[in-house]
């Protein structure tokens, strides 16, 4: 692993309970997808949601931000979330997997 994916996603509090289950619903989705390494997803508190994935290289991750998990976050953006998702690509630098 290589590269990855850090997001930070704000609901609108009306909305978290449904992006919550839309988050863990993808978790199919990141299973099927092959450039994807490990994939995460995460609540910080009651609005405030994330996903953290990693790649090998950063076509993986390309495919990733093309693929469906992005595009239904597109989706979702237009309603229920309270700002765009923050994206951040991020370099591994280290990582222990079991």
């Amino acid at each position: 692993m290589k590269v990855g994916l850090l997001v930070r996603i704000e609901a609108k509090p009306e909305f978290a309970d449904e992006v919550a289950a839309m988050l863990r619903g993808a978790q199919e989705l990141a299973e099927q997808e092959e450039g994807t390494v490990a994939w995460f997803s995460f609540c910080e508190n009651a609005t405030t949601f994330g996903v953290f994935d990693t790649f090998e290289d950063e076509q993986g991750r390309e495919a990733h931000l093309a693929g469906r998990i992005a595009a239904a976050l597109g989706e979702a953006a237009k309603t229920k979330l309270s700002a765009p998702p923050v994206i951040a690509p991020i370099d591994l630098l280290g990582a222990k997997v079991s």
